[in-house]
């Protein structure tokens, strides 16, 4: 069994893509797109006067709330330019912290699995895990830019 597998069946239900396509994209979502680089990427949050940004490379990008930063700054970690957020912003913050906890654990499971490597193959193998998550999460898509608003809804009758 290759590195990369060996971390993705210990991590199972915490791998990103398999969070992003079970608890994500099964409920409904808009598409957010934000102009980085398909590539492992630095991002920070940042507290300016105008609000909360999300910083990654020289751009930045607003968020509405501390809780969808967090939320971008784990696909703009790995780069992924195109995805979606669920709509109901209650459920941001959850969903961002089950997020972030696999995040820190695929980086926790790659130190330990390389460690016979040296530090060229320690970052070769850490940018072709992110590379394989990336292409997971884009192959599940970002969805509509909106959602649809098709189900009936209960209304008083006068």
């Amino acid at each position: 069994m290759d590195r990369l597998a060996a971390i993705r069946s210990h991590l199972d239900s915490e791998w990103i893509p398999e969070i992003y396509e079970a608890k994500i994209r099964t409920q409904r979502t808009r598409s957010i797109k934000i102009e980085i680089p398909a590539k492992p990427n630095e991002a920070e949050i940042q507290y300016t006067l105008l609000g909360i940004e999300l910083k990654v490379g020289k751009r930045r990008f607003a968020a509405p709330d501390l809780a969808t930063a967090r939320y971008m700054r784990v696909f703009a970690r790995i780069g992924v330019s195109e995805f979606a957020i669920p709509y109901d912003i209650t459920r941001i913050s959850v969903v961002a912290d089950e997020l972030e906890t696999a995040w820190q654990k695929l980086l926790l499971l790659i130190g330990t699995e390389t460690t016979d490597l040296s530090e060229s193959g320690r970052s070769r193998f850490r940018n072709a895990a992110i590379r394989s998550i990336r292409e997971n999460v884009v192959s599940i898509g970002a969805g509509a830019a909106m959602p649809t608003f098709d189900r009936e809804t209960r209304q008083r009758r006068h």
